[in-house]
């Protein structure tokens, strides 16, 4: 793994969003030097600040377009200190990969009460994403370094002149920490190789780009590997170019995803509120799921 994740490291260096990718609780973005905003309220509630075209009450405000923010859960965009993995919880079977898989991904009421299930709401837990080598996604039976894999797909219904945004959550539950980082590492590869994607007829991502960060590069101190990327979404039915935005993290066996589509009256910043949201409440869970109790 060491050398794919070198390579990808090195060509991904320079395009690197360290700012994006180095911990949730960068929702609010950067300073002009690179540094983070504040993206938690001065009363230390834990709770994500409400992304622009937003209230503080997470409805919108009189004069924006955006998207609602989440409700956030309470200590959900709190990053939670790594914990050891206690391999002892590490699944051995699919089906003990899928029951942990099941207490880790979110469900709708994780995002915010205007967040819906779309249909199909989970994909197949027999197939698998694959990028051509045309950077056309397919679909697969699960490779051997998996033990099982879900998404689940959501949306915010359009109206009051704002599109509909696509949010899908997915978790993939490996036998080992090392196969997990080699899922990350292709996904950094993916990146690189195709920068413009076909996801299906009528729906494209262009222009994408991405970073990776390990855990204690930067500001990265709630997962193992950070890796995110961002672009534009261009669909037949909507429209576009609009902002896409997609984050990856991992905790020993287990990698936790979130990527989110906007449309008309959506902007970047909404999306990545989304994106903190969902990938914190799963990051928190997995510790709670896999971590060495403390003491």
């Amino acid at each position: 793994m060491g050398g794919l994740v070198g390579q990808s490291r090195g060509k991904a260096g320079l395009r690197t969003w360290g700012c994006a990718v180095a911990g949730l609780l960068l929702v609010a973005g950067c300073a002009d030097d690179g540094t983070p905003k504040a993206a938690t309220s001065s009363g230390a509630s834990g709770t994500s600040a409400a992304p622009s075209g937003t209230s503080d009450t997470g409805g919108p405000s009189p004069g924006g377009t955006g998207a609602s923010a989440p409700a956030a859960r309470p200590g959900a965009s709190t990053v939670i200190a790594m914990p050891p993995l206690d391999e002892s919880k590490q699944p051995r079977t699919a089906a003990e990969a899928r029951g942990l898989l099941g207490r880790v991904i979110i469900g709708e009421q994780d995002l915010g009460p205007q967040v819906v299930r779309s249909t199909p709401f989970e994909s197949d837990p027999g197939r698998w994403p694959v990028l051509d080598e045309a950077c056309v996604w397919q679909t697969e039976g699960l490779p051997d370094d998996v033990l099982a894999t879900s998404t689940r797909h959501f949306h915010i219904p359009a109206e009051d002149g704002r599109g509909r945004v696509r949010i899908s959550a997915t978790v993939t539950v490996h036998h080992n920490r090392e196969e997990s980082g080699w899922e990350t590492a292709r996904a950094m590869e993916e990146v690189l190789r195709c920068p413009e994607q076909k996801l299906r007829e009528g729906e494209d991502l262009k222009k994408l780009w991405g970073g990776a960060l390990y855990l204690g590069e930067q500001l990265n101190a709630w997962t193992e590997d950070a890796f995110s990327e961002s672009g534009d979404y261009v669909s037949a039915q909507d429209g576009g170019p609009y902002p896409y935005v997609w984050s990856q993290a991992q905790f020993g066996p287990v990698t936790m995803a979130i990527s989110a589509k906007a449309a008309k009256g959506v902007t970047n910043d909404d999306l990545t509120a989304f994106v903190a949201q969902g990938t914190s409440v799963m990051m928190i869970q997995a510790k709670q799921e896999l971590g060495k109790a403390a003491g």
